[in-house]
């Protein structure tokens, strides 16, 4: 059998899964091998892959995702713990002005001005374009400047690269892009809280080691390094 673990992660967990994967790797006894670090779109998508029956030791996503897994039979019940809370943020090129989204008011004069922004595939890019814009009430003046990023592409690499002006996208995935800058959450009464959880994939060859590790990541032993990726630890 292969010595592989397989691990299959969304982009908000990425960060983490690599600061925390030589400890997976110490407790599971195995070698850890990061199939993808995002949701994806297409054939590519995690959903996708697991149900062709791609082989994964472990996988880490948006919670309702995990349980449509476990539903469908994708996924095993035994093991699922809840992770990590993220939070939606925007960021800008570094080099320009902080943008003002501190209060409802200022976020939507924000949005209005911007030349170009962008979103990802993933729940926060779904929040943004199906919500965000229409509380705020520039759904309609606003999408039509907006760039969608797919592909396991990260937001803040556009904003870098000035292909946006600025963008939307979970913390967590803004904070490791170099080249962007005021990294904001949005305003606590506009903000996307979105739980992160694992499971045991039905292909897993490795399914005992992958409950250990989940015990793991979900442990306060695993809390520091995913706090210190704009996460916050399931286990506050």
């Amino acid at each position: 059998m292969s010595t592989d673990f397989r691990v299959m992660t969304s982009g908000a967990f990425t960060a983490a899964h690599l600061r925390l994967l030589p400890a997976v790797e110490r407790i599971t006894g195995l070698h850890g091998v990061t199939v993808t670090t995002s949701i994806g779109s297409g054939d590519t998508s995690i959903p996708n892959r697991l149900t062709r029956g791609e082989v994964a030791d472990l996988v880490i996503c948006d919670d309702s995702i995990v349980q449509g897994f476990i539903r469908d039979g994708l996924a095993q019940a035994q093991g699922h713990a809840p992770l990590a809370r993220s939070m939606v943020g925007l960021a800008v090129r570094t080099g320009a002005p902080a943008p003002d989204i501190g209060t409802i008011d200022a976020l939507r004069a924000t949005l209005l001005r911007a030349a170009s922004i962008g979103y990802s595939a993933s729940v926060s890019g779904r929040y943004v374009t199906t919500e965000l814009f229409k509380r705020l009430g520039i759904h309609d003046e606003v999408m039509p400047k907006c760039l969608f990023i797919g592909n396991g592409q990260r937001v803040g690499t556009f904003i870098a690269n000035g292909e946006v002006e600025l963008g939307f996208q979970q913390v967590s995935e803004l904070m490791p892009i170099e080249g962007i800058a005021h990294i904001t959450p949005l305003p606590d009464e506009l903000q996307k809280f979105t739980i992160y959880s694992a499971a045991v994939p039905a292909s897993a060859l490795h399914a005992d080691a992958a409950v250990r590790a989940i015990r793991f990541l979900s442990s306060p032993e695993a809390a520091a390094d995913i706090r210190a990726t704009g996460l916050e630890p399931a286990t506050r």
